[in-house]
């Protein structure tokens, strides 16, 4: 929300001394989030005046139309002469209003004016465009043509209000009431201690049965609707200079009278308004849901199919506007401009001002994808005790600026609701905060915010309208609290009981964590959120079980409904990303939660706040949540080592994804199987498969190697990617962390090398497998250094595996023939197991 510190001085006594710093200073300190302050106008240097066009003469022979124009700017320019300035805009004629910069001046971004030759005249100045003065979009798109009554030499920098501070606060969900003037008001009221001038407290007049005919339906989601009618409106009036300048700086561009004078009370009040065009409303005006199937053209153009749950205002053809968030284009106002073009202009407009229900316009905006300044209002919570006086405000405007007349008429159809109250103990802020701020200070605060406050030692707290946050006590509490100031609270470290630590599965989790760092690899967290298409661009088949997703029912992102039963989608999307950025050398890593559902599907039962769950009451909530177990993934691309003068370097590839996870293993404590494998986004000739033994049987807990080509182009990803993942838990199930310190014998290694020949097809890991078993217990150590492939020497379809045997017991020197005798061993059932030879 944008709030214009000029704006913020009517309704709070400023210190004439008082910048927007200050002022942010006094509301962060309050609790509001105060983004930045802007000062339009700092860099912006006079003269800038106003002057009225005399002459246009149309340069010819130019690629684009350029005019030569005389201005009357009356004595800014000393001399009293008509100015002389080149422009191309096509918006104005002859004796119009224009806002003229003259030499000497210079523009917002440092832009100085001075006189220059162009196209063949000399240009004295500028004619102005409301870009060039920083004034934000007017939607002409051209020069500012001011009103006539505007006087010529006038100084257009206070005209236009170009000199102002403007404080960009960001809105946090719960504070509805600081998405407009007033509620900042009074915020910054309470902050300085000074009076507030509420902007809402006018005399309106009571309902009577002559107002506009309104029915509400659907009471539930529409609790207040007022209705006001104003007749008469000049065609030919337009929006003051001031009244678009306040809605410039707010952010919002100026339309037309009426259409601004509703935007102008929504940002002054906090009220949504809607102005219909009594012309084109036919019938009595109403408030429900919609029909399944029916449809509405919206303001902007669109036609949209309603939904059942949408709450649309009507009239007797049916929908006419989706409440609270945009009106319909059959009711929509027509300006002069509209008129001009061959239509007829509005001149009775009936206002609506209505409160409705949260929940209902926050899904409706959400459903259409259609978020307005009207539906963020109602999605925080607007004032219902407000919408009398925003459409009483609108009116007197209309009255003042359009010279309408306001029907006697006034419609007010209300739910009956009672205030809120909430009882809670006068100390209850002091324990909270564990300050002693007293019964007196308790009730000065809640006060200040606009609370009732009754009682003594307990008070009875009425809620005001404006503040439907406040729900319970510590609510309450946290009022006093931030309005005492947070950084008065005095900080405390709290002492955790002896004997308490991280649990084993943490220190896994932050032991996994270094090692990966060390190995290279950076940790990227990413949202546990995935869209269902990423299973077909990873190349899952139809029945694989991560296909199996839970859905949220309020979703962050329509696109993204599902919670996400592998890593990979967000480390890859962290990939491609930090590849389009131009870092192409990546490895990145991240450790999180997947989310499984139940083949029983249980509803979680809600718990009361006023006692500690109980062992059962724990158990029914998990057993109603999906399975989560822990899974750790990597991704890298490009180079894994770097080229220098120290060596060519080396990229990245699928034993470096095989590596990792023996890495996260080795952490563990758990013994990982590596095999030839063949999986979903992994190439199917480079992908290893990862498995632990649990209780004698093999289980396949993840895949490691390169991706697929077909997946590396459905994710834009970069060539050669490569990826590993496996469920961190079954292998903490399977592991023993407790720390082993290294064996050191004295007594000697005896290494014996062997190259076996194997089919082609035969996986290393079943010959190393075989080797390590028939060595037996003397086997130290086994290592793959050499694979070679020679059709002439080994035979077509033939290669050597070349492996480094390191024999050593722990009692005494082996000899040669017991090495020897262990290597015979270990090649005999090589080659029973997998018809490897030994390669002469």
């Amino acid at each position: 929300m944008r709030i214009p510190l000029s704006w913020l001085r009517e309704y709070v006594d400023l210190p004439a001394t008082e910048t927007g710093r200050d002022v942010q200073a006094k509301l962060i300190s309050a609790g509001l989030e105060v983004e930045t302050v802007e000062h339009l106008g700092a860099d912006l240097k006079g003269p800038l005046v106003v002057g009225r066009v005399l002459t246009i003469e149309e340069l010819e022979g130019f690629k684009k139309p350029i005019r030569f124009c005389t201005v009357d700017v009356g004595q800014a320019n000393g001399t009293g002469e008509p100015q002389e300035i080149v422009c191309g805009a096509r918006n104005f004629a002859v004796g119009d209003k224009v806002v003229v910069v003259l030499p000497g001046a210079t523009l917002p971004g440092g832009f100085s004016i001075s006189a220059r030759k162009t196209y063949g005249k000399t240009s004295h100045g500028m004619i102005c465009s409301s870009d060039e003065l920083g004034m934000g979009d007017d939607g002409t798109h051209g020069i500012i043509v001011l009103p006539p009554e505007t006087e010529v030499g006038k100084d257009a920098i206070e005209l236009l209000e170009l000199v102002d501070e403007v404080l960009d606060i960001a809105v946090t969900a719960n504070r509805g009431d600081c998405l407009s003037i007033r509620g900042v008001a009074r915020e910054t009221a309470i902050a300085y201690g000074l009076p507030l001038r509420d902007p809402a407290l006018l005399d309106v007049p009571g309902p009577n049965a002559f107002g506009y005919p309104v029915k509400v339906s659907d009471p539930a989601g529409c609790d207040r609707f007022t209705a006001r009618t104003v007749t008469g409106l000049s065609p030919e009036a337009r929006s003051p200079i001031w009244l678009k300048r306040r809605l410039q700086k707010v952010g919002m561009r100026p339309i037309s009278l009426a259409v601004d004078v509703t935007n102008y009370v929504m940002m002054e009040l906090g009220q949504p308004l809607h102005a219909y065009d009594r012309g084109l409303v036919q019938g009595t005006i109403g408030v429900r849901r919609a029909g399944e199937g029916e449809k509405i053209v919206t303001l902007d153009g669109v036609e949209r199919k309603l939904h059942a749950e949408d709450l649309v205002i009507t009239d007797d053809r049916g929908p006419i506007g989706l409440a609270g968030v945009m009106g319909g284009a059959d009711t929509e106002i027509a300006d002069h401009d509209a008129a001009e073009n061959g239509g007829s202009s509005t001149t009775d407009v009936v206002i609506e001002a209505a409160h409705f229900d949260q929940v209902a316009i926050a899904r409706t905006a959400r459903r259409h994808k259609l978020s307005s300044e009207a539906s963020r209002r109602f999605e925080r919570g607007v004032d219902p005790q407000a919408a009398a006086a925003a459409a009483q405000r609108t009116v007197d405007l209309l009255v003042l600026l359009a010279g309408g007349t306001a029907e006697a008429g006034v419609t007010e159809v209300v739910a009956p609701s009672a205030p809120h109250t909430i009882t809670v103990a006068a100390d209850h802020p002091d324990k909270v905060a564990g300050v002693s701020y007293g019964r007196e200070t308790v009730v000065r605060r809640l006060q200040e915010v606009g609370c009732d406050v009754y009682g003594q030692d307990e008070l009875i707290v009425t809620v005001p309208s404006w503040r439907p946050d406040l729900t319970d006590p510590n609510d309450l509490a946290e009022e006093v609290i931030r309005l005492e100031g947070y950084e008065n609270l005095p900080s405390t470290l709290p002492r955790p009981p002896a004997g308490r630590g991280l649990t084993a599965r943490q220190r896994l989790h932050r032991r996994i964590g270094r090692a990966l760092a060390g190995a290279g690899y950076v940790e990227a967290l990413n949202y546990p959120f995935l869209s269902e298409q990423v299973f077909d661009q990873l190349g899952l088949e139809a029945d694989d079980p991560a296909r199996r997703v839970v859905r949220l029912v309020n979703p962050l992102s329509d696109e993204e409904p599902a919670l996400r039963t592998t890593l990979l989608p967000g480390l890859l999307g962290a990939l491609r990303r930090n590849d389009g950025r131009g870092a192409h050398d990546l490895a990145l890593f991240e450790t999180g939660l997947v989310f499984q559902p139940r083949d029983e599907q249980r509803t979680a039962v809600n718990l009361s706040v006023d006692r500690r769950p109980s062992e059962d009451d724990i158990a029914a909530l998990d057993a109603a949540l999906p399975y989560q177990p822990r899974h750790v993934a990597v991704v890298l691309a490009g180079a894994r080592e770097q080229a220098g003068w120290w060596g060519r370097g080396r990229a990245g590839d699928w034993a470096d994804a095989v590596e990792a996870a023996r890495t996260v293993a080795r952490e563990a404590g758990a013994e990982l199987g590596v095999r030839k494998g063949q999986y979903g986004p992994w190439h199917p000739g480079r992908c290893a498969e990862l498995t632990v033994t649990v209780d004698g049987a093999e289980r396949v807990i993840g895949h490691a190697g390169e991706l697929h080509p077909r997946v590396l182009k459905n994710l834009g990803l970069p060539a050669r990617a490569c990826a590993m993942e496996l469920d961190l838990d079954a292998l903490e199930q399977v592991g023993d962390d407790t720390p082993q310190a290294p064996g050191i014998s004295t007594f000697p290694v005896a290494t014996q090398d062997v190259a076996l020949v194997v089919d082609a097809f035969v996986p290393a890991s079943d010959v190393e497998a075989a080797l390590r078993e028939g060595a037996g217990e003397l086997l130290e150590s086994i290592r793959l250094f050499d694979v070679y492939e020679n059709a002439e020497q080994l035979g077509e379809g033939r290669k050597s595996l070349a492996y480094a045997l390191r024999f050593r017991a722990t009692d005494r020197t082996l000899t040669v023939d017991e090495a020897s005798a262990a290597r015979e061993a270990a090649v005999t059932l090589a080659g029973d197991r997998t018809g490897a030879t030994l390669r002469a």
